[in-house]
């Protein structure tokens, strides 16, 4: 199985441009990725689309809005 990074997920935050929850992310990462996906970043690997979602959060990687929270480009690391 493949691991897909979880820069595509941020870039898939902005692509759309909506404001997300952690479960409405998470529904929406499994929509795209599928069920069975698994994910990755700099610093862990082997996680959920439910892991994955913390993982970021933890990190800073969402700017909290009025209704959930969005990304920007420049919280997607670049090395």
């Amino acid at each position: 199985m493949t691991s897909i990074h979880g820069h595509e997920v941020l870039n898939m935050m902005i692509e759309t441009g909506e404001r997300y929850s952690n479960e409405s992310l998470t529904a929406a990462i499994i929509h795209r990725f599928g069920e069975a996906a698994r994910f990755h970043t700099c610093s862990a690997e082997g996680m959920t689309a439910a892991e994955l979602v913390a993982c970021l959060a933890s990190r800073g990687k969402f700017i909290p809005a009025e209704e959930g929270f969005s990304t920007h480009e420049s919280k997607i690391c670049r090395h």
